[in-house]
């Protein structure tokens, strides 16, 4: 029986569904497709060090999930030891394919903390057999991994959810609110920018690296996953790869997901119809450029007005802002960059223009302002009421496994963003303008392009997640 048949016959009695929401699962039965609300969600975690520890820490910090297996293939290395000592009696794997063969039947959900090149083929396993994923952003590394991950999220009507966690808390549910009551509308143009360091910053590079030595407890085979084979280099694990377009989506598909997330949403963006790298510093065809200057277009949406919103990324490549734009605007919940601290000059944030207003912003869950600082205080009284969040991002996530709730940013919400993202990171491979074909998903103007919206051919092996 199919978890919405369930519901509906469920629905016949209320005093049957209120019998049934307080048995555990083992009486209850999870082949119906649902977790009880009094049980936790039992989870298999992909990727345990550096951002896959903290996404481990966060779930089970909700009281609501069990960790009852573990997967990275650095297992024993110096960034995976926190979460072993947290959970040794935890089963280990070095290949998410053999965990999922040896215990699928025993979790419900899992997490990808992976780089951004394995989140496809980790997320396409669990989706088909049922299981509910909670995914890094940008959520995929192609235009089309995207969108075959979104169409399997409808298919297998599992609970998707991707990590730009501001999207549970302060900033979505004001922008929300704010364009609801008419006070965010005709948005015609929008800056964002992400002007901090990042790891390939300085790096000139003609070739892949050279080959070094894998480390013991590295199995290099299984980090490259999908992509084709390299020799193992340091300068490509641990938060390096984010450098190279052959594993990473650079500083737009890192950042733009908690910049211009919102906007995307509630503005109804959906995809561009152009995007011109209107400005490159240090253009390299393998590692992202030293900066950037990224012009989205935007068509009209119903009663919306064409938009085009610039994105700015590189040390040097500071946007031009409002003479009384003020001080920047810093979320509580931002995270310093993995290349070192943020600067307090140069926090990530963005400026909307519409018809009648222009607000500031910054990333993450941090609120919009309306500026100058008069025209806020002139209107404080008549602005609406922001409600606040009934749960964090990652309780959101296993509220949703459980049928309690809907991931705010699942597939159908997240994957038309990281599109957008997939776009702009083809932009700056290409060093070109590209003129996109919203209908037919086609680049209509660059033969390779319009290629490497699907990427390169996996590595042999992984075909099948392609299928799925």
């Amino acid at each position: 029986m199919k978890r919405r048949d369930f519901i509906k016959t469920s629905s016949l009695t209320m005093a049957g569904v209120a019998g049934v929401s307080i048995l555990p699962s083992s009486v209850f039965g999870k082949a119906f497709g649902r977790i009880a609300p009094s049980d936790k969600v039992n989870l298999a975690c992909c990727g345990i060090g550096n951002r896959g520890a903290d996404i481990i820490k966060k779930l089970h910090g909700t009281g609501m999930a069990n960790i009852v297996a573990l997967c990275d293939v650095e297992m024993g290395g110096p960034n995976t030891l926190e979460i072993m000592k947290m959970f040794p009696n935890v089963p280990r794997f070095r290949d998410f394919r053999e965990m999922f063969d040896k215990m699928g039947n025993q979790f419900d959900a899992i997490t990808a903390g992976v780089p951004d090149f394995s989140h496809f083929p980790i997320s396409m396993l669990a989706m088909s057999q049922g299981k509910h994923v909670y995914v890094e952003k940008p959520m995929a590394h192609t235009f089309h991994e995207i969108e075959l991950m979104m169409a399997a999220e409808k298919k297998y009507k599992v609970a998707c959810q991707m990590g730009n966690q501001g999207h549970s808390e302060e900033n979505y549910f004001q922008f929300k609110a704010w364009t609801e009551a008419g006070i965010i509308k005709d948005v015609t143009k929008i800056t964002a920018f992400m002007n901090n360091g990042r790891r390939w910053h300085g790096m000139k590079v003609s070739d892949f690296l050279p080959a070094q030595p894998i480390p013991e407890t590295l199995d290099w085979d299984k980090w490259l996953t999908t992509s084709q084979f390299k020799e193992y280099n340091k300068g490509y694990i641990n938060g390096d790869w984010r450098s190279w377009f052959e594993f990473g989506n650079g500083a737009l598909g890192d950042w733009g997901a908690h910049i211009i997330d919102t906007a995307h949403q509630f503005l109804h963006l959906g995809l561009p119809t152009e995007v011109d790298p209107i400005y490159m510093e240090g253009y390299s065809p393998l590692i992202f450029p030293q900066g950037s200057t990224l012009v989205f277009k935007f068509p009209k949406r119903k009663n919306m007005p064409a938009l085009e919103l610039s994105w700015y990324d590189g040390y040097n490549n500071i946007p031009v802002l409002p003479e009384f734009y003020g001080e920047p605007v810093r979320a509580k919940d931002i995270p310093p960059p993995t290349s070192g601290p943020i600067s307090s000059k140069r926090y990530p944030g963005k400026v909307i223009y519409s018809k009648d207003l222009i607000f500031k912003g910054g990333s993450h869950s941090s609120q919009l302002e309306i500026i100058p600082a008069e025209k806020a205080k002139d209107m404080q009284s008549s602005l609406p009421f922001v409600p606040t969040s009934p749960s964090s991002h990652f309780a959101n996530f296993l509220k949703a496994c459980k049928g309690e709730e809907t991931c705010r940013s699942a597939f159908e919400i997240a994957g038309p963003l990281c599109q957008v993202m997939a776009l702009g990171v083809l932009a700056q491979r290409l060093n070109t303008k590209l003129v996109f074909d919203s209908h037919t998903k086609q680049i209509t103007n660059h033969k390779v392009g319009n290629e490497l919206l699907v990427g390169p051919p996996p590595r042999k092996g992984w075909e099948q997640y392609y299928k799925m």
